[in-house]
């Protein structure tokens, strides 16, 4: 369900261009051109997907996300790479899988990601 809504923020609402994603048990690494304030893009992902979570989890006013995000712009082409590699690594790094391909909620799985 979140890696469905990262998508659709991305195609159907336009709120960024993704370039890489991860979808981990407690946390979501985005790398994104963003085409609408931050904030907006933030606010309306993170409510859609915390409302959608708690009612497939039976939960009522439950926070689903923690207050906190980081956001960082990216200077250059090496700094974007490191960054991908990063978030795609991320699986591997918590060891959940061996290559970041074989995580199926991730970019790395999709390689139809620019």
């Amino acid at each position: 369900m979140v890696e469905d809504s990262i998508h659709y923020a991305a195609r159907q609402l336009r709120y960024y261009e993704l370039h890489a994603y991860v979808v981990m048990p407690n946390h979501v690494h985005l790398l994104v051109l963003p085409l609408v304030d931050a904030g907006r893009l933030l606010q309306s992902l993170k409510g859609f997907t915390a409302r959608k979570a708690n009612q497939m989890l039976h939960r009522e006013g439950e926070p689903f996300w923690q207050r906190e995000s980081y956001d960082h712009w990216v200077r250059d082409a090496r700094e974007f790479n490191r960054i991908r590699a990063y978030i795609e690594n991320n699986p591997v790094t918590a060891g959940l899988v061996t290559k970041p391909e074989d995580h199926p909620w991730s970019s790395a799985a999709k390689r139809y990601l620019p």
